[in-house]
């Protein structure tokens, strides 16, 4: 069986947690910075988990992520 591609903007993206779940970071923080709040600038520090309909969808772009 032939190996299976990853989708390069994936897997620069999204990881994987201990527990199984798909993390990914915050968006919206690399420009224009001075326009948003400071409220919104302070909640997307670090990272998140996804929900499970997002992360079944994440996982078809990346099969090596799934075992």
């Amino acid at each position: 069986m032939p190996k299976l591609k990853t989708k390069s903007g994936a897997k620069k993206r999204f990881g994987r947690t201990a527990g199984g779940k798909v993390k990914r970071n915050y968006g919206h923080k690399r420009h224009l910075l001075i326009n948003k709040a400071k409220k919104m600038k302070r909640s997307a520090h670090g990272t998140t988990t996804l929900e499970k309909g997002d992360s079944k969808l994440v996982l078809s772009y990346m099969p090596y992520l799934r075992g």
